[in-house]
């Protein structure tokens, strides 16, 4: 007879998967061992000018709270939650403007750089890299308007030149107006590249153009733009807004498209 064989129930176990808490970056582990220097804004120089150095709290993020910082000059940190023992405050004072913290200087750099409520308000951190990269755009916006300068026609850049000039640029060889545009070009290279894409410039040249050889005439007070040979009223100004400007937006009208036509054919 054979033996009844007992069926033992099999237990699988799932294991217990813990999901790990997310890992809160913290600011210390990046940290460059480096000497720094710090600026008072606005390229202030004062002989001495000293900021706080105690009494001050930052937010921690991985913690949860705000914790009470402080600079001191026998702890070996600017938490004072971590400070064991006296603690003998020292100040912080920038020398015309500027404040040298050598690389040994770890807590105080990082009191300034990542924890210091006034960072970036009062003082900032002086970072070359930063500057090269700023310096790299500014020298790449000014080729960018120098080139455009350079590819402009003679319409474009005198209707450009006369928001600087005014009516000057009508007495202005091609040369000098292409001079102009050049220096203005690298003087001003983010106002130059908006006016060079702003529609509105050559239009408002065109009427300009328009009314200094008397095609166009614009009353007195600024209001009223009437055909030059027999006073008929063509538009009027809206309040507030510039006869010029008013104007260029109307030549994009129905009625406003036939002026233009009819004033292009007679300046050609």
């Amino acid at each position: 007879m054979a033996k009844k064989q007992k069926m033992q129930d099999v237990v699988v176990e799932t294991p217990l998967v813990v999901e790990q808490p997310k890992k809160v970056e913290n600011k210390k582990q990046k940290w460059e061992v480096k000497d720094r220097t710090y600026y008072l804004k606005s390229n202030r120089k004062p002989l001495s000018y000293s900021i706080k150095a105690s009494g001050l709290y930052y937010f921690d993020e991985e913690k949860g709270y705000e914790r009470e910082i402080k600079n001191t000059s026998n702890q070996t940190t600017c938490f004072v939650d971590e400070m064991k023992g006296d603690q003998r405050l020292e100040h912080i004072i920038f020398r015309n403007g500027a404040l040298f913290v050598p690389k040994n200087k770890v807590f105080l750099q990082q009191l300034l750089s990542l924890y210091h409520p006034q960072k970036d308000l009062l003082y900032y951190e002086f970072k070359p890299t930063a500057k090269a990269a700023s310096e790299i755009d500014d020298i790449e916006i000014e080729l960018e308007a120098l080139n455009a300068a350079m590819n402009l026609d003679i319409d474009m850049a005198e209707a450009v030149m006369r928001v600087q000039l005014g009516s000057e640029v009508s007495k202005m060889s091609s040369k000098e107006l292409k001079r102009d545009l050049l220096l203005y070009a690298k003087r001003n290279p983010d106002l130059f590249l908006d006016l060079v894409n702003d529609e509105n410039v050559v239009l408002r040249n065109f009427g300009i153009k328009a009314t200094e050889i008397g095609l166009l005439k614009l009353s007195q007070d600024q209001r009223t733009f009437s055909w030059g040979s027999n006073n008929r009223k063509l538009m009027n100004v809206p309040f507030d807004e510039h006869p010029y400007s008013a104007l260029a937006a109307w030549f994009k009208t129905d009625e406003g498209m036939e002026i233009y036509a009819n004033i292009e054919k007679q300046l050609k």
